[in-house]
């Protein structure tokens, strides 16, 4: 029988899960309003390294200071911070070639993802209403992907493959978030965007393998320049957002389920249809519109008939693994 703790700690990891949607949906904007000018790894260092201020100076201080440096699971970290790097990686790409709801749809069949992990790996249960609302959102992507048709191309699968990676990385947020604070993992994340974003800038940032008739590989490969200053604001509020939705989401999948948590980051899908109409003038065509409805219904079912019912996940609690 679920205590009120339990509920507690749910509502504050569902809570900062939807937080952390919020600032990423900040993120991808700005990354993409970025993605014509500045080359990606260069955008990446200058917002990691923003990031790292900020964690350091406001966010160790309230959560216990600079102890937190230490642990015990330092693969575990490193390894965990390699797949967000390279879901990243993916996903930015993806937004300098493509619509930035089209991305993000794609992106989220990460939460069935999530979902289907959850009871492999982590063995949680996982209800018959959440499989219903897995295959409903699984039909949506494929929608989004338009696989077999002249619409595909193969910049779709760079959001296909972030879900893959950002899947494993919350998993491993669940494994060890029972004896790592979400300050630790934050930083360490950090810190391998910062030394593989410097080693790709200094092996290819002079711009010799940029290709201009590809936006992805364009903004992979393009040539590192001096920020304009007034872009100096702009990169201030980059960092600033990464790293507070990379603390949020680290704490969401510390206190949750993994299948309780995900459903609450679909918030982000009506976040990039706005941003995509007011910044970019990209309205989503009919087919998308049936993808993006399709996935937005099955995170909802999933989170009415399952997190909010007697026997669901809220009611019972966060799973013992701790």
């Amino acid at each position: 029988m679920a205590t009120l703790a339990d509920n507690r700690t749910n509502l504050i990891g569902v809570l900062s899960a939807v937080g952390a949607a919020v600032f990423f949906s900040v993120n991808d904007v700005v990354i993409k309003s970025l993605s014509g000018d500045y080359a990606l790894h260069q955008v990446v260092l200058i917002r990691s390294v923003i990031g790292m201020l900020v964690l350091l100076a406001f966010i160790f201080p309230h959560q216990g200071g600079y102890s937190l440096f230490r642990t015990r699971r330092l693969g575990a970290h490193v390894l965990r911070a390699m797949c967000v790097v390279f879901a990243n990686f993916c996903f930015f790409m993806a937004l300098a070639a493509m619509p930035l709801a089209d991305v993000v749809a794609i992106f989220f069949v990460c939460p069935i993802i999530i979902t289907t992990f959850s009871v492999l790996l982590l063995g949680e249960h996982v209800g018959p209403h959440r499989w219903l609302a897995v295959g409903i959102g699984l039909v949506g992507v494929l929608i989004m992907l338009r696989p077999g048709t002249s619409a595909f191309q193969a910049a779709s699968l760079l959001p296909l493959a972030s879900a893959f990676a950002y899947a494993l990385l919350q998993i491993m947020t669940r494994h060890i978030g029972g004896t790592e604070r979400a300050a630790t993992m934050t930083f360490y994340i950090q810190l391998v965007f910062i030394c593989v974003s410097s080693g790709i800038g200094l092996a290819v940032g002079d711009g010799r393998f940029a290709e201009r008739g590809n936006p992805s590989l364009d903004f992979f490969f393009r040539q590192w320049v001096w920020p304009d200053t007034g872009d100096y604001l702009i990169f201030l509020l980059l960092g600033t957002c990464s790293t507070c939705a990379g603390y949020l989401i680290s704490q969401a999948y510390r206190l949750c389920e993994a299948g309780l948590a995900a459903p609450f980051e679909y918030i982000a899908l009506p976040l990039a249809i706005f941003w995509g109409v007011v910044v970019f003038g990209d309205w989503p065509d009919a087919v998308s519109w049936i993808g993006i409805a399709l996935i937005m219904t099955g995170g909802l079912y999933m989170f009415w008939r399952e997190a909010l019912s007697p026997h669901g996940s809220l009611a019972r609690g966060r799973h013992k693994d701790r």
